[in-house]
Formats: structure tokens, C-alpha cells, sequence
């Protein structure tokens, strides 16, 4: 409640400048004086007095203030690190008593802020310089926050008034957290990350046991000492995004199993893709092959071109024919497994490489090599690759036909799920091609027909490797522009790095990202259809999350993720991670309660700490100025702030009576003069 109070004081609005009233009222009193000497008084001295008194103006003013309450803020912290364990009910119960024991204090005005901070941390003390803007400072009592401690910020400007803090959680929490120190940098595919990571357990000493997993996949097992840096390593096997998760297991009596996880990911690069390009009789498309290629900056390419015309038979050596000797031994003995993918181009066999090469191209592409072979009219004839052991690993059998005639390559419902051909721009008006090799798939994914519903371009897994077959020479026409043209640039880039196991155009994947409070999964597959994926949350709790199919080969659903940690998805095998709010946030980190970032604060306001589990909250004193405080009691500082609600003014010497009381000075002059 407000009171009203009434205060008199008196004023002087002088009618004359004061050093001239001074000087007047100088020389009447000399005279008095010299009368009194003389014993002589004089009443016109004293008419004299009252008109210096009417030159002053004498005045009485009266007040009317209303008082104002005094107020307190108080800073409620309901960041994320308030959410555990029990620091929300000590939350509640202690600002519901404060609220009350704040009620009890006269003329005291109450204003509760939240502040609900963020994964990028806590900055309570900005808040508060926020909250106190809108205050007028003049009526401030002080301070109170009701926090954990774990303020991500240095000190800010005073306050103004005394701070206190009631710490939620106590003084001897445990919290084990795994921290990695050193993250690595890009890394080359093929080599080891190394990683430096520390298990973090104040005052805990030991060994502490570690589970390394490598994109979903168990990995290591071992024993690092608690509080100090170890390194360990992992292999990097594939281009992309390499996740690896570390975890320690949760002690007894953990405050926050979910930082026990650490998690990055290792961008993987290759170091530059090798590519062997072999070129059989020369043709119009050869180029194609051979720009594309060239154009790429990750692609390192090795062509020949094998130039042996197929009427020549004049018994010349084939190492004369050629334009430089081809080095068929080094490439397809020493350094077969170099090449990340290997191209043959209408390339016929005539004894140029030996049985023994194509079975170990064959070995080659089944320890996880590519291979793509674009054929002609060679396909068909005996000089092609149905006598080698490549025949066992190509798609497309020919069955001896070359269809020469006009047709528009077609995605098929294969095609249109499959990444390197979904999506394609404006396949309505695409170019037509001029013939193709007839021939039926004896396995893979056709992704494009050609002439009368025929395989054009099919895409097949042969145990680890990949292979790729385009069975017409005419995708050069593309190129050229001819009939509206079409993305053959595109095509081809796509085809070659989905054979070079680009992440990015797996077939079969699986990723997760959070956007805000929501987890988004998105799930490629060649399946008609596919199962839900399963989400596990940080704090272990599982949920289903089904799938749309979009149409494209791509299946999307989403969830609500708003617990803070690692996120686990999987579906149908595949597994993919996501991290809300970074697993290495400040909010994250070091979440135990702590007087320590905010006391120099506290003590330069000539405020208190204290947890609320060693007493609860404490009970509220009022003073001016603030008296400190002690473990039973704070204080507040008592302002007594007010505003005039009206002011009324009394002259002293009225005219009138001035008047009077100068005449009768003057006449008791006269009448001691008469005598």
C-alpha cells in the first residue's frame, strides 16, 4: 500500500535581490543599536523591520507526497542446466516462500523475471541489466536471483543495489562429463583421426572406462585416466562425414548422464580421386568422357586410347602401333588398386590385355573398385567383353541386335528414386539418341531405357564394388546440343561419383538433423516401401517416427527434439546422429551448482550467496542504509521514494497586516516625538 503525508516547510520569495535585503536589514540594525546606546528607541525602526519582512515574503509551503513501494527483482534462471535433478522443485518451493516473505514487507513492490537462456549459455547478468532498464532505479530494494551459478558471462556493470543469490542443486554434486579438447581437422580417407578427449570427475581420481563407436558401429573399449587428456584414434573410411561417438559410463549419482556422450563429425575427403579412362577405336562421344573428367578438381585422370583399327592385320607389334607404349602390366599389376574408378569406352578386346588382367580388374571390383563401361557396336561382336571375366560382373547380357534408330532416353520408376538419375531437369524435353546396343539386364537397377523399353544405363553392387553399364555411344548428341539436347554434365558427374561412393548419392542413407526444436530424418531407399525410424533421445528414451515417402526416393518425418544431447536414428540398418544444441554447448558443459562466478559481483554490491539446500530461503530485513547480511537473513535497502501529489502555499505577512503593523510603528513614532 501507498500513504499520503503532509509536510510544511517555509520559504522565502524575496521581492528584492538577497544581497540588497542583507544590506537594508545591515543598516536598520546599526541603528537600532545606536538607539538602544543612545536609550533612545525609536518605534520607526521597528515600521522599518516589518517592511524588510515584506521584502522577503515569508512563506509557508505545504506538500502532499505520496509514497512508492520500493521494489525488488527477482531473477528466476530456467536455463537448461536448472532442469536437473531436483533444482526444478527447489525452484518452485523457493520462489513461491520468497514471494510470501516478500509479501510481509510493507511498501514493497514484487517483480519475478525469467530468464530461459540456451544451449549457448546462460547470461543471467545481461538479463538483469535488461530487466533493471525498465525500472526506475531510485525505488530499487535490491536483488534476488534464484540460479545454479553457471553463468556463461564476466561480470557486468554495477547494479545499483545489493545482489543476493539462492543457489539451487548443492555443494558436493557429481557430474562426469567427456570433453574432446582437440577435435581433428579434415582428414584424408584411408588415414587415422586422431583425437584428443578428457574425462572430466572433479574430485574423483582413477580410470575410467571408454566406448568409442565409429558411425553407429562399436570401435574401441578402453581405460583412460579421469581428469587428464588422452588421444585415440580412428579410421577413416569413406568420403563425407565421419561420426564418432565417446562415452563414459554414468557414475552413481551422475547430475547429467547426457554430457557423459561427446560426439563429432570428421569431414573425410579423398585425396583426389584417381580415374583410368581407356578408350577403344575413336568416336564422336570420347571427349565427353575425357572433359568431363578433366573439368572435375577432385578427379586425377589417367586416359589412353587404344588406336589398333580392327582390319589392320599386318602382323606390326601392337607397342609399334601405339603413340606411347601401353603400360599394361604397371596399371593392371602395380597399380590397379590406385584408381578409384576405372572406365572402359568402347574399348575391344583383341589381345591387348591378357585373361589375366580382366580377372584382376574382376578381383579389383569386388574388393570395393568401380567400374563403368560405356559400349557401342563392339558389344555385340565377338570382341567384346562376353569371353572375359568382366562378363560375370556386367548387368546387361547383349543379345547380338544394335538398334539404329531415333529414341528419348526414359527414367524408369527405378530411375526416379535412384540418386543419380532423380531429379534430372526437364526430362520432358530432352534430345533424342541415335541407337543403342539391344541387350536384357541380368541384374542391378535400370535406371534409364532406351529404344523399344531396352536397359540403357543399369547400375548394379557386385560384393563390395560397384558397376555401371551405358549401352549406347550417342550421349555425345547431348552435348551438342542436338534436339533441345539434355543434362548429359549432370548424368555423368552423378553416375561417376555415385561409382566412387560419393555420400551424397547413396542410394541407401539415412540422415538426421535438428532445425529449432525438431528433429528431421530423412531416409533414402530404391524400397517401395520401408519401416519407421527409431529415435532414441539423450536422456535414453526411445520413440517411432514413420516416414512420407516424397516420391523422389526419399522418405521424411520429424519429431520434437527438445532435450539437450545426442540424438540416436535408425532405420533398416542405417544410423545417423544429431546434436541439439551442439554436444559441446556451455550449457552442456560444467552444470554442477557453483558460488564462484557470480561472488565477486555479489560482493561488490555488498550482497550474500548461499545454497538454498543449507537453510532455504532466508527471511527479508528492510534498512537504510542496507545492513548486510547473515546466514538467517538478507537485506533490502529501504528508499522511501515519493511524488508530489499537490503543494499549497500560506504568505506569512499578509499585505493587509504589514500595513498595520508599519502605521501603528509610525504613529507610536509620532506619539513619542509629541512628547
Amino acid at each position: 500500500m501507498t500513504a499520503t503525508a503532509i509536510l510544511a516547510r517555509l520559504e522565502f520569495a524575496p521581492l528584492l535581490p538577497w544581497p540588497a535585503i542583507i544590506a537594508l536589514a545591515a543598516l536598520v540594525l546599526a541603528a537600532m543599536l545606536y538607539c538602544l546606546w543612545k536609550r533612545n528607541p525609536d518605534w520607526r525602526l521597528a515600521a522599518a523591520l516589518v517592511l524588510l519582512a515584506v521584502l522577503a515574503d515569508p512563506r509557508l509551503i505545504e506538500e502532499r507526497r505520496q509514497s512508492l513501494p520500493d521494489i525488488v527483482l527477482v531473477m528466476v534462471d530456467d536455463s537448461p542446466s536448472q532442469h536437473l535433478g531436483q533444482r526444478p522443485a527447489q525452484t518452485a518451493q523457493a520462489l513461491a516462500e520468497l514471494q510470501a516473505k516478500l509479501a510481509r514487507q510493507p511498501n514493497l513492490e514484487i517483480r519475478v523475471h525469467r530468464e530461459p537462456g540456451g544451449m549457448d549459455g546462460t547470461r543471467l547478468l545481461s538479463a538483469t541489466q535488461s530487466a533493471l532498464a525498465e525500472l526506475p532505479r531510485r525505488r530499487l530494494a535490491g536483488i534476488i536471483m534464484i540460479t545454479d551459478g553457471r553463468i556463461h558471462e564476466s561480470a557486468s556493470a554495477p547494479l545499483g543495489a545489493p545482489l543476493h543469490v539462492l543457489l539451487t542443486g548443492g555443494p558436493q554434486e557429481r557430474d562426469r562429463r567427456v570433453v574432446i579438447t582437440r577435435p581433428p581437422g579434415f582428414t584424408l580417407v584411408g588415414r587415422h583421426a586422431q583425437i584428443r578427449i578428457r574425462v572430466d570427475d572433479p574430485g574423483f581420481s582413477g580410470q575410467a572406462e571408454l566406448m568409442v563407436r565409429v558411425d553407429g558401429q562399436d570401435y574401441l573399449l578402453a581405460q583412460v585416466p579421469l581428469n587428464a587428456e588422452a588421444t585415440i584414434e580412428v579410421p577413416i573410411r569413406h568420403a563425407g562425414s565421419v561420426f564418432v561417438e565417446v562415452e563414459s559410463p554414468a557414475p552413481d549419482g551422475d547430475l547429467l548422464p547426457a554430457n557423459n556422450r561427446a560426439a563429432l563429425a570428421i569431414p573425410a575427403v579423398r585425396d583426389r580421386m584417381k580415374v583410368l579412362l581407356i578408350s577403344g577405336e575413336p568416336h564422336s562421344g570420347e571427349r565427353v568422357w575425357r572433359n568431363l573428367l578433366k573439368s572435375d578438381p577432385a578427379v586425377d585422370l589417367v586416359h589412353f586410347t587404344i588406336l589398333r583399327p580392327p582390319e589392320k592385320d599386318d602382323r606390326t607389334p601392337i607397342r609399334e602401333l601405339a603413340l606411347i607404349t601401353f603400360p599394361v602390366r604397371e596399371l593392371f599389376e602395380e597399380k590397379l588398386g590406385d584408381f578409384d574408378l576405372v572406365i572402359f569406352d568402347r574399348y575391344r578386346h583383341r589381345g591387348v590385355m591378357a585373361s589375366a588382367y580382366y580377372e584382376r580388374l574382376a578381383h579389383y571390383v569386388r574388393q570395393g573398385g568401380a567400374l563403368l563401361v560405356a559400349v557401342g557396336p563392339e558389344y555385340a561382336d565377338r570382341d567384346g567383353f562376353a569371353d572375359t571375366a568382366l562378363a560375370e560382373l556386367l548387368p546387361v547380357a547383349a543379345d547380338g541386335r544394335m538398334v539404329e534408330k531415333s529414341f528419348v532416353p526414359k527414367i524408369t520408376a527405378t530411375g526416379r528414386r535412384h540418386p543419380v538419375t532423380s531429379g534430372l531437369p526437364a526430362p520432358a524435353a530432352w534430345g533424342p539418341w541415335l541407337r543403342q546396343v539391344g541387350g536384357h539386364a541380368k541384374g542391378g537397377q535400370v535406371v534409364l531405357e532406351g529404344a523399344d523399353g531396352l536397359p540403357l544405363l543399369v547400375l548394379d553392387q557386385v560384393a563390395q564394388g560397384r558397376v555401371a553399364q551405358l549401352l549406347s555411344d550417342t550421349v555425345w548428341l547431348w552435348s551438342r546440343g542436338y534436339g533441345g539436347g539434355g543434362p548429359h554434365d549432370e548424368m555423368l558427374r552423378r553416375l561417376a561419383h555415385w561409382l566412387m561412393r560419393e555420400p551424397e548419392l547413396e542410394a541407401e542413407s539415412l540422415k538426421a538433423d535438428i532445425h529449432g526444436d525438431r528433429l528431421q530424418v530423412v531416409r533414402r531407399s530404391l524400397a517401395d516401401t520401408i519401416g519407421q525410424a527409431s529415435v532414441t533421445a539423450p536422456d535414453g528414451t526411445r520413440a517411432m517416427v514413420p516416414l512420407a515417402d516424397q516420391g523422389d526416393g526419399s522418405w521424411r518425418g520429424e519429431m520434437k527434439a527438445d532435450q539437450p544431447g545426442l540424438w540416436h536414428v535408425e532405420a533398416d540398418g542405417q544410423v545417423a546422429l544429431a546434436a541439439q544444441g551442439g554436444i559441446d554447448s556451455p550449457e552442456l558443459g560444467e552444470v554442477t551448482a557453483t558460488a564462484d562466478i557470480l561472488r565477486p559481483t555479489v560482493e561488490a554490491g555488498g550482497g550474500s550467496i548461499r545454497f538454498l539446500a543449507q537453510g532455504g530461503v532466508p527471511d527479508i530485513r528492510m534498512g537504510t542504509p542496507a545492513a548486510g547480511s547473515n546466514d538467517r537473513w538478507l537485506s533490502l535497502i529501504r528508499r522511501d521514494d515519493y511524488v508530489v501529489r499537490g503543494v499549497a502555499q500560506s504568505p506569512l505577512l499578509p499585505a493587509v497586516l504589514a500595513l498595520v503593523a508599519v502605521a501603528a510603528g509610525l504613529l507610536l513614532a509620532w506619539r513619542q516625538e509629541s512628547r
